[in-house]
């Protein structure tokens, strides 16, 4: 059966594009939703009874979670039309006072997890195939106390570039999604709630639900990398013609 596989997708823009996908892929009939928190799953299974819906509870940053997901796609032998690599979390702090299980976690489920999850997936998908890869503005520049969130977007960014093209002769289009902020959990997660940053609090805020409906739409048409709002688009642009040292000065979270 046509499947969806979706990875962080209890909440937010994850959640969002099982939406998306749903109203664009009518197709698709079997959602292969991956995340932690498993009573979330299911409750958004429930919300669509007419689908066939798989809630895996995985932890993505561990090895054995990796192999467990490996093991279910041998069993299944799923026809993977989508694929999105949403799971992901950033933490803010100097980098010289921060966890260090937090910064290493953030590389282990950010490329790690990602680049596993891809590569797993890549023999069951099918002729004119979705990879979306959500990256992050973040991805454009670096981010003071917020370096190692920003180099794995970078990385997800540059692989997703490189797989845009190398698996064109397949017939799967990837594409790097690079959102600004959102009104999701992250900002919490990251330990940077609302007031407590002059940078975050200012910028403008980006929908979930047209990130992953637009997106998607920009992914089947084989673009490379989506960003939405033009306030987003002309940073991008700056990132690539403006220093970064000279853009770290105004970015500093």
């Amino acid at each position: 059966m046509v499947t969806a596989v979706i990875t962080g997708a209890s909440s937010g823009l994850g959640k969002e594009y099982i939406n998306a996908i749903i109203a664009q892929y009518p197709s698709v009939d079997v959602f292969w939703l991956v995340a932690r928190r498993k009573e979330l799953l299911k409750e958004i299974a429930d919300e669509h009874p007419d689908k066939t819906i798989a809630a895996i509870s995985l932890d993505l940053s561990r090895e054995e979670s990796i192999e467990l997901f490996e093991k279910l796609l041998k069993e299944n032998n799923p026809e993977i039309k989508v694929l999105v690599n949403n799971a992901g979390y950033g933490k803010c702090g100097d980098f010289f006072s921060s966890n260090r299980a937090f910064q290493a976690g953030m590389v282990d489920l950010n490329c790690r997890a990602l680049t596993s999850i891809t590569r797993l997936c890549l023999p069951y998908m099918l002729d004119d195939s979705l990879v979306i890869n959500v990256a992050s503005i973040a991805a454009f520049a670096p981010t003071p106390r917020m370096s190692v969130y920003c180099a794995t977007k970078a990385y997800v960014l540059a692989l997703s570039k490189a797989l845009h093209d190398e698996l064109r002769p397949r017939g799967i289009k990837v594409l790097a999604v690079c959102p600004g902020p959102m009104d999701t959990d992250f900002w919490n997660v990251a330990g940077v709630p609302e007031g407590k940053s002059r940078l975050i609090d200012k910028l403008p805020r980006v929908n979930p639900q047209e990130v992953a409906i637009k997106s998607l739409r920009a992914a089947k048409r084989g673009k490379m990398v989506y960003t939405n709002s033009l306030f987003y688009k002309f940073y991008h642009f700056l990132s690539k013609i403006v220093p970064h040292g000279v853009i770290m000065e105004f970015t500093e979270v």
